[in-house]
Order: structure tokens, then C-alpha cells, then sequence
């Protein structure tokens, strides 16, 4: 099974990854076998698997270190996790996803939507099994409505350039840090650990998952295709304004808003005047010391989690996301 290479320094960890995988494909049984190998081409492409990591490790908080419930729990939560991008590769009308054909720019958007549709039900399967009570089902239930809200709230703000760095967190909330939130304090759960360590681990996840999508935005405006694995400054192509051009906006609204009244109709002439311009207002700088803010947050909770070998591994991985090119 294909893990990202990212896991080579955690080879323990990188073998479960490689069971969470395994996992997933064995529950991927479709009569359209076009439909189950397109499916299985997701889950083996390269993926970081950043929130099933998490669970794995917040798994090891509590007293309670089942290991196959845990890599099913895991193995649901990058389920979604999956769903969730084949739908956002529609919206978004993202032609590549880790450097490889979309689901829906292979075949339609039918196909895709069904597809995702597909493992969100692969997901419920999973943690119907393994989930230690309904209760826990039915926080799973929630957690993926919030996920969706944030979804709806981006495609509803999209090319609206009164947005706000209060609407962008609250977008970021729901869309990316609630599903590394679930991913935290699911493994802690299912562990058994206490109800404050459980709460710990899930704001520790919060903070991540904020300081994570934060990163990925300013990535969109410093990477290359190659590297990213998708269009570099996508976002603003679609109408979707992130934290930097936020921030650069509130210097001086009138220099951007020529630029975005024209929407989709932007020349790569006018995303090189965008990008002087957020250079010139130090977007991209405010953006990242926010993304530190929210690392020192998801610090502050890991701190009070036990001590064990897994801790480590959770400063060392949060540490990495707020420096990585990719």
C-alpha cells in the first residue's frame, strides 16, 4: 500500500497507515467496477493521511490501546475524509487532485458525486462496526454536518470581497479544523481516556486543523503546480478569498477591487498584479503569524495530554505542518 513518504521517519506508524488503507479498500465493493476502481485509484493516490495519523495517535492517550479499533476508526475518519474532497473537486471544478485526474474530469460530475456519496456510506459501515457506543455514531453524524455547513458557506461567499478574517475562520471551522478535531478526539475515545483529556485532544485537533488549512492557503499563493499537485492560486480562479488576500485587503480595498470584479474573467496578467499586491501589503506574512498562533494553541493542549511515546510524535508532526513547501 502507497503511503506518503512524509511517514518514513515514523515506520510504526507508517505500517498502521498502510492497515488504515487496506481497510478502506476491503469495504470498496461495487457492481460498477468502473465506479470501485476509480474509488480505489483515490484511496491509493498519495494522500498525506494527516487525520487518520492523528486518531492513531491520539488512540494511545487513554488506558485502553486496542489496536484494530483504533486503525478502524482511523480508517472511517479518512473515509470521509475522501468523500468529502470528491465533492469539493466538483465545486470547486478542480481538474487535478495530487497530481492526478479528478474523478469528475475523468468521467462527470454525476459519477463523482455518486462516488463520493458512496464512502461517506463506506464511512457510517466502518464506525457502525468499530464505534464503542452510538453515541459516538451519532457525534460522528454531527461532526459531518458541521463539515458540510463550512462547505456550503464557502460556495455561498464565493467572489464576495467583503469577506471578512471572521467569516474565513468560521469557514475554515467547519470545512478543515472540524474533521482533524473528530479525527483527535475520536482516537482519544475510543482509548478511553478521561473526559478532560478527551476534550484536550480535540481542541489540540481544532487548533491543528485551523493553523493546517491556513498554511494550505498561503501554499496556493507561493507553490508551483508541480509541487502542490494541483493549479497554483486556484482559489481566487474560483472566486474563494483566502486569509492572505483577505489581509492584504484591509490595507487598501480600492487597489484589489478592479481586479476582483472581474471574477472568472481574470487574465494570469491581473493574478500577477494580485500576487504584487499581497506581496506589497504583507498578506502572506500576517497569514503565517496567525497560523503560529494556532500551533501554539494545539501546543498548549498536547501539553496536557500524558505522557507516552506518542507525544513526541504530536509535537514533532504539528511542528512540521506549519513548515512545510507542500
Amino acid at each position: 500500500m502507497r503511503v506518503h513518504q512524509m511517514w518514513n521517519g515514523y515506520p510504526d506508524l507508517k505500517e498502521d497507515l498502510s492497515v488504515v488503507l487496506k481497510l478502506i479498500e476491503s469495504h470498496i465493493r461495487v457492481h460498477n467496477k468502473t465506479v470501485e476502481t476509480t474509488i480505489k485509484e483515490l484511496v491509493h493516490s498519495g494522500g498525506k493521511l494527516l487525520r487518520p495519523a492523528y486518531s492513531l495517535l491520539c488512540a494511545q492517550i487513554g488506558p485502553d490501546n486496542d489496536k484494530d479499533k483504533a486503525i478502524a476508526v482511523a480508517a472511517a475518519l479518512e473515509t470521509l475524509h475522501m468523500a468529502t474532497l470528491i465533492h469539493d473537486d466538483v465545486i470547486d471544478e478542480a481538474d487535478t487532485r495530487h497530481g492526478i485526474s479528478t474523478i469528475h474530469s475523468k468521467y462527470d460530475n454525476k459519477f463523482a458525486i455518486y462516488s463520493g456519496d458512496y464512502l461517506f456510506c463506506v464511512c457510517f459501515t466502518i464506525l457502525s462496526k468499530h464505534a464503542t457506543s452510538l453515541a459516538h455514531l451519532e457525534f460522528n453524524s454531527r461532526s459531518m454536518e458541521k463539515i458540510l455547513s463550512g462547505e456550503l458557506e464557502q460556495l455561498d461567499s464565493r467572489y464576495r470581497s467583503a469577506v471578512t478574517v471572521k467569516d474565513y475562520l468560521s469557514r475554515v471551522s467547519g470545512k478543515t479544523a472540524q474533521l482533524f478535531a473528530v479525527s483527535c478526539y475520536s482516537g482519544a475515545i475510543e482509548s478511553q481516556a478521561s473526559r478532560r483529556h478527551t476534550m484536550n485532544a480535540w481542541n489540540m485537533g481544532h487548533h491543528i486543523g485551523m493553523a493546517f488549512q491556513i498554511m494550505d492557503d498561503i501554499l496556493d499563493y507561493q507553490g508551483d503546480c508541480n509541487t502542490l499537485g494541483k493549479p497554483v492560486m486556484a482559489d481566487i480562479k474560483q472566486g474563494i478569498y483566502t486569509l492572505p488576500l483577505i489581509y492584504a485587503m484591509q490595507a487598501n480595498p480600492g487597489a484589489f477591487q478592479p481586479l476582483l470584479d472581474k471574477k472568472s474573467s481574470l487574465t494570469d496578467e491581473d493574478m500577477v498584479s494580485l500576487t504584487e499586491l499581497i506581496k506589497k501589503y504583507e498578506g502572506v506574512e500576517k497569514a503565517l503569524l496567525l497560523a503560529q498562533r494556532y500551533t501554539d494553541k494545539a501546543i498548549k493542549q498536547l501539553n496536557k495530554l500524558p505522557d507516552g511515546p506518542y507525544k513526541e510524535k504530536l509535537y514533532q508532526i504539528t511542528a512540521a505542518l506549519l513548515n512545510r513547501t507542500v
